[in-house]
C-alpha cells in the first residue's frame, strides 16, 4: 500500500491519508471545498464549492497515478439533498458525460462545516 501525499490537494485535517495506492487502484479520502493555495474552505457559492471538491478529488487521484476519467466510483455526502439537482449542475460540466459510478447521502455534518465532501475510486493509468 502506498500512501498519497500532493501539496495539490488539501493537506488532511485529521489521522488519515490524502489517498492510497492498493494493487492498481487509488482510493481517495473524503475531500471538502478547501482551496489548496489559500487553506480556505468555499462555503458561498454551493456549485463553486462542489467544484472545488471534484479539483482536489482529481488532484489526490493524478498523484495516485490515476485520472479524473478513471474514476470508478464517487460517494457523495450533502448535508442538504434539496441541493442535488446543483451537484448535477456542475458534474454535468466537470465530467462531460462520462460520468463514474455514484451514490449520493444525506448527512447531519460534514468536517469543518463543509456543505458536500466526496470520496473517489479510481484506476490507475
Amino acid at each position: 500500500m502506498n500512501k498519497i501525499k500532493t501539496n495539490r490537494a488539501p493537506q488532511t485535517i485529521g489521522a488519515y491519508s490524502q489517498g492510497v495506492v492498493v494493487d492498481g487502484f487509488v482510493f481517495t479520502s473524503g475531500q471538502i471545498g478547501i482551496n489548496p493555495k489559500t487553506g480556505k474552505l468555499i462555503t458561498k457559492n454551493f456549485e463553486d464549492e462542489v467544484l472545488q471538491v471534484l479539483k482536489n478529488i482529481k488532484s489526490v487521484l493524478e498523484a495516485g497515478g490515476s485520472n479524473i476519467d478513471n474514476a470508478i466510483k464517487l460517494s457523495v455526502f450533502i448535508i442538504d439533498l434539496s441541493n442535488f439537482k446543483l451537484v448535477n449542475n456542475v458534474f454535468v460540466n466537470f465530467f462531460n458525460g462520462d460520468y463514474p459510478a455514484r451514490s449520493v447521502v444525506e448527512v447531519s455534518a460534514l468536517p469543518l462545516k463543509a456543505n458536500i465532501e466526496i470520496d473517489a475510486i479510481g484506476k490507475q493509468l
